[in-house]
Order: C-alpha cells, then structure tokens, then sequence
C-alpha cells in the first residue's frame, strides 16, 4: 500500500523533521522525496524516489545520470529530473570548492589528482587553470575554455586576467583530449610557449600544461617544453 506524506502525522514528515532534526535525521529516500516535492495520483514522492534509488543503487550512480535515464522513472518528468540534476550539480560544485581550498600542488600528479574526476569523459577538450600562491596553495580553479584548442581561442590575455585578479603567483593549466590519447600536439605545444612568455612578463610562472586522457597524463614541463 502507497503511504501519501498527507497520511503521515505531521510531526513525522520529512520537511517537519528536516526544520527540527536537521538533514542527517533524514533517510536518501526522504531527501530526494523533498527535492521531488510530489508524486502522482498512484504513487507518493517517497514511493517514486525509492523507485529512483532501486534504479540507481547508489547515490554515485544517481550523480552520473542523465536527464533521459531519471525520467525512466514513473513520477518524474523533466521538470522535476532537472530539478534533481541541478541539486546534484549543485552538491558536485560545494565538493569541488572544498577540494580546491584544501588543495597544495608539488608535482602534475597532485594537479591530476585534483583536476581529474572533473575532465574524464568530456567529449570535448576543457581548458583549466589553477591559480596558486606563493606557497603553491590552490586559490581558484577555472575552466576557461571550451572546445578544440588553438591560439586564437587560448588567448593568454584570459588566462592570465584571473591570475592577476587573484594575486596569483602562479598557475598549472590543464587540458584534456577527448580521444583519450593525453599526446601533445603541435598547437598544444605553441600555445604552452605562448603562455609561458606571457608569465615571465607579466613576473607569473606557468609551473606547468597538463594534459589527460584515458587514466593517464603528460606533463609538458616533464617533456621539456617548460623551463625546470
């Protein structure tokens, strides 16, 4: 039998025990039946959102679906599957913060690490920057760009616009290739050079110009494209 939060004594619903007993008091389910906010004629918003988490076993899972797969779900149309996507977004984006200010950077593995789980499966090339302080602590992290690289689109006057805004003393750019092969090419390496002399006048190093691919990374510092 489907339990409506109207049969439920008040003091015990969801949004009631979220005002008195904080988040953590609440279950998945309960959560994501307050994001839904309703259900159906048939179904209550807890019964659809145990449907959802019986259809994506785990909150990671959940975090990975597209708009199409939530809308499987009887209960949810696209309204209430963007609404779940953005609150994901959303929890990904505090996440990502938190990360970030925690972040200190001592070689291309700490900026893979840091960097990775944002640009694995991109089916198009992002260009990141971290901005760093003196002591190579992370002080922002910004995708500047989208989309193939060449010189025209990686201006170094972009690039290098947050790091001055930020008192930056440096800066590690990264890039992914969507082919999975992290591979330099002729461009990635020209516009590296660029940036590079951009920093020296502007008296901001560029440490170094990541790229990923397929669980695996080049350094174009370690190749020798960048002064040691």
């Amino acid at each position: 039998m489907t339990v409506f939060i109207r049969d439920v004594p008040q003091t015990e619903r969801p949004r009631e025990r979220f005002a008195r007993e904080g988040a953590k008091a609440l279950s998945n389910q309960e959560i994501i039946a307050l994001l839904l906010r309703s259900g159906t004629k048939e179904f209550s918003a807890l019964h659809v959102a145990s449907d959802l988490l019986m259809r994506f076993s785990t909150l990671a899972q959940l975090s990975e679906a597209s708009i199409e797969e939530i809308q499987t779900i009887r209960g949810i149309g696209f309204a209430k599957a963007i609404e779940l996507a953005a609150a994901i977004e959303l929890g990904k984006r505090i996440q990502r913060e938190n990360r970030v200010e925690r972040a200190v950077i001592t070689s291309p593995e700490d900026a893979v690490q840091l960097l990775m789980d944002d640009v694995r499966n991109l089916q198009q090339e992002h260009f990141v920057a971290l901005y760093l302080n003196t002591k190579n602590h992370v002080i922002k992290q910004k995708t500047l760009f989208i989309g193939s690289l060449n010189a025209s689109i990686v201006h170094p006057r972009e690039v290098f616009k947050e790091a001055l805004r930020t008192s930056s003393a440096a800066l590690i750019c990264l890039h992914n290739h969507p082919s999975g092969d992290p591979a330099p090419s002729p461009e990635d390496i020209s516009v590296t050079k660029r940036l590079n002399e951009a920093g020296k006048i502007l008296g901001i190093t560029l440490l170094d110009h990541i790229i990923t691919g397929d669980d695996c990374f080049v350094s174009l510092k370690e190749r020798g494209f960048l002064p040691g």
